[in-house]
């Protein structure tokens, strides 16, 4: 969206001279020429996502946004998100964007502020959605305190896309004397989650198979930026953050124990489960532990400030339903172990495959 054509003044000079009609955003489809880089494009870019994600970097109107210095170091992430449907219980593309690239800054350690975006659109997508998609990334972004300063807008011919890619990369900075790694996770660390697994995935898979529960199941997306710093301003002797997003929690414990040359043992009974999700798991054969997540986060901290890390995380409404979940333990094979509610003990190895496809 950055372009020489993307400026607003320029924009609406276009529509003014009577060269376009204002787009029909309640019955309008994107069109090839929407992604051909003329007027068609800028009407779009000023009409759409101007409007809604607009601000002094964005309206700069070039191919780069200049934005001023920060302190600390530079921490970048970029995540493509393909998530079908696009529309799930408890958010959309659009939000999932925003919060899953503001997520990977935020475990860093980093203040997420700003983020980059690139939309592929199918050609004969309703306006009326990308509508909906847009206002939802404006909401997620002022709620994490991000702004959009940069993006591209391509199409593709209709049924060789599927409706909206969106790519984001974000950008933040870490405060000297932060240092966050999956390597640096010590043998009689605490292992922490931020609150209960699985939500994300069983949502979309629910509204994918179109399935009804007793107790609505909602995604938990969430922007984890808030709670990132409430844990690193506790004091507590944090190694690592993550989040479970694909793989789920078992996947992320496998990185991290791979990682730091450990193995990690899990308390089955303290993971925290939504019933729901549970039963849900247990109908479709999923196992809980590798599902996906885009609200939640695992934490690695000295045994010795895992009550003050705790303490913490629960005094901040995204971390409520925190927990301790296991510890990190000398292991030259890295094998993720749990022990089970009944006594026994299974290996949580990576998942192989992929459990649920296109889910975020």
């Amino acid at each position: 969206m950055n372009a020489p054509d993307m400026n607003g003044t320029a924009a609406k000079s276009v529509v003014k001279q009577g060269y376009a009609r204002p787009l029909d955003l309640r019955h309008g489809r994107v069109d090839m020429s929407h992604g051909g880089g003329g007027r068609a494009m800028v009407q779009l870019i000023t009409e759409l996502f101007a409007k809604h994600l607009g601000n002094e970097y964005l309206a700069q109107g070039n191919d780069g946004t200049c934005l001023p210095a920060g302190q600390g170091r530079l921490v970048v992430s970029t995540d493509s998100h393909v998530v079908s449907p696009l529309f799930f219980p408890g958010g959309d593309i659009g939000s999932l964007s925003v919060h899953g690239t503001v997520n990977d800054v935020a475990v860093m350690g980093a203040t997420p502020l700003y983020l980059t975006a690139g939309f592929i659109l199918e050609e004969g997508f309703p306006l009326a959605d990308l509508v909906r998609i847009v206002e939802s990334m404006a909401t997620a972004a002022r709620g994490a305190g991000v702004q959009l300063v940069a993006g591209d807008t391509k199409v593709v011919e209709q049924g060789k896309g599927d409706g909206v890619y969106i790519t984001t990369t974000g950008v933040g900075f870490l405060p000297d004397g932060v240092h966050l790694s999956g390597d640096l996770a010590r043998p009689g660390d605490v292992l922490l989650v931020s609150g209960r697994i699985g939500d994300h995935g069983v949502a979309i898979m629910s509204k994918r198979e179109n399935l009804d529960f007793d107790a609505p199941i909602l995604s938990d997306s969430a922007a984890l930026n808030g709670l990132t710093r409430a844990m690193l301003d506790s004091g507590a002797g944090l190694r690592v953050m993550r989040d479970a997003t694909r793989g789920g929690l078992a996947a992320t414990l496998n990185e991290i124990a791979h990682q730091s040359g450990v193995g990690i043992h899990l308390d089955e009974a303290a993971i925290p489960i939504a019933p729901a999700v549970d039963a849900a798991c247990e109908l479709l054969g999923l196992d809980p532990l590798n599902i996906a997540n885009e609200g939640k986060l695992i934490a690695v901290c000295a045994a010795a400030d895992g009550d003050r890390l705790l303490a913490a995380m629960r005094a901040h409404p995204l971390g409520a339903e925190a927990a301790v979940i296991g510890r990190v333990v000398e292991d030259g094979n890295r094998f993720v172990q749990m022990q089970t509610r009944f006594g026994g003990r299974r290996m949580v190895d990576w998942l192989s495959g992929e459990q649920l496809p296109r889910i975020c």
